[in-house]
């Protein structure tokens, strides 16, 4: 298998560092999740008994039995940033063959972003949840910009889906999926 390339492991760390070690221990376990699932349900309002926790709870764990699967190589319980990178770069081999846990996740997050529920991603939606984790309303502006293309392309969920795809397969510095987690710059 080749390494991963440095620009792609940048951004492999930030997706895992910002959206995925909710707990900052240094890898991803069920507990990150259990944790992640509480932070967007609190964020949009959904206590624990409304259907719409219910569903991203099963989501969200369904995404960790399949990330576990796919990436716990030495099956200890957590994913470690190396083996988070190998999962990936496995997966950048033949990014249109997204396995059902890589497929639910795009969704989720499309839907997470997606906060009136209108079918596309705008400005402030994506600014809105950047800062939830803590990604600066500057740099979430830049990178809607970017991927966006100044605002001419519709961020549907389709656009969504092959940027979501670029992103975790793709060394283009300049690819419009590069922007999707609201970072602008991997060096």
């Amino acid at each position: 298998m080749s390494p991963v390339s440095d620009f792609r492991k940048n951004k492999l760390k930030h997706v895992f560092n910002v959206f995925f070690d909710v707990n900052h221990s240094g890898n991803i376990d069920r507990k990150d999740f259990e944790l992640a699932v509480q932070q967007v349900c609190n964020m949009r309002g959904w206590d624990e008994n409304s259907p719409n926790f219910q569903s991203t709870k099963s989501r969200m764990m369904s995404v960790w039995d399949g990330l576990q699967q796919s990436a716990d190589d030495d099956q200890d319980g957590q994913v470690s940033l190396d083996e988070w990178c190998s999962m990936w770069e496995a997966f950048a081999r033949n990014p249109e063959s997204a396995s059902d846990w890589q497929n639910t996740y795009m969704d989720l997050m499309f839907d997470i972003i997606d906060t009136s529920g209108d079918g596309s991603i705008d400005q402030n939606e994506f600014s809105a949840v950047c800062d939830h984790y803590h990604i600066s309303r500057q740099e979430s502006l830049a990178a809607y910009k970017k991927f966006s293309d100044n605002g001419t392309i519709n961020v549907t969920r389709n656009v969504f889906h092959t940027y979501w795809r670029e992103y975790f397969s793709s060394d283009d510095e300049s690819a419009l999926g590069n922007f999707i987690f609201g970072k602008t710059s991997f060096i």
